[in-house]
């Protein structure tokens, strides 16, 4: 154990170094059970994580063959000071604390069907920065809607976790008008709005929002949109 440290202090200290606490590790060709296992690493022999793909690691030996090992077996590896190696895992304790969150809503925009996606990034627990892109069909006009806000998550670990939403963006109109001649129009928004997020199973949850949008327009009066969307999420 001691000479495989050794060796190990001279390698890229960027990366996350850990040791193997079992009889042996695993390393498939890929990032998947129906890979062919190509190496074994056996006990107290040093390997450095390179990156992480879902629930597969990808890591090199310290002989520079680099294969991929389950999130399973991983948590089994410890650190160089004998502590255990802890990660986000695609349960309840992942739900409560994640960084990155994608997502794809379905729902209705003023009265028009809504199709969009959202990508948001976690600072803490709580709170997160969200972009969100989204398509709005309806019988007078279509449009695009794109998003940046933020949103604050309360009780993260419960199943079900409410949250609240504020931020800004811009939203693009073409009316469907035939007998006179609109144009298009785009306008800054604003928005607030509050749902719930529901951990479903692994990685995925539910998330049902509603937002209430103030549209600012170049004529006198802004207009004001209601938004409501139901959205299947994957975190990581």
């Amino acid at each position: 154990m001691a000479g495989s440290m050794a060796h190990a202090a001279d390698r890229d200290d960027k990366l996350q170094q850990l040791f193997v606490a079992e009889p042996y590790l695993e390393l498939h060709e890929g990032p998947g059970r129906g890979y062919a296992v190509t190496q074994v690493v056996p006990r107290g022999e040093s390997i450095d994580v390179l990156y992480r793909r879902t629930e597969w690691f990808r890591v090199r030996t310290r002989r520079g063959i680099e294969g991929w090992a389950s999130e399973k077996a991983m948590r089994k590896m410890l650190l160089a000071d004998g502590s255990p190696f802890e990660f986000d895992l695609g349960n309840r304790d992942g739900f409560t604390s994640h960084h990155w969150e994608l997502g794809i809503a379905a729902g209705d925009y003023g009265g028009a069907t809504l199709i969009g996606s959202r990508v948001s990034y976690s600072f803490n627990e709580q709170l997160s920065l969200e972009l969100t892109g989204s398509q709005f069909l309806g019988n007078a006009s279509d449009g695009y809607a794109a998003e940046l806000g933020l949103a604050h998550v309360y009780r993260p670990d419960w199943w079900v976790s409410p949250l609240l939403t504020l931020g800004t963006g811009a939203i693009w109109i073409h009316p469907k008008t035939t007998t006179v001649n609109t144009p298009d129009r785009s306008d800054q928004t604003a928005y607030a709005g509050a749902g719930v997020r529901v951990y479903v199973t692994r990685r995925f949850f539910l998330r049902g929002e509603f937002r209430h949008h103030l549209v600012f327009t170049s004529r006198d009066a802004n207009e004001e949109i209601n938004e409501w969307k139901l959205e299947l999420a994957f975190f990581f």
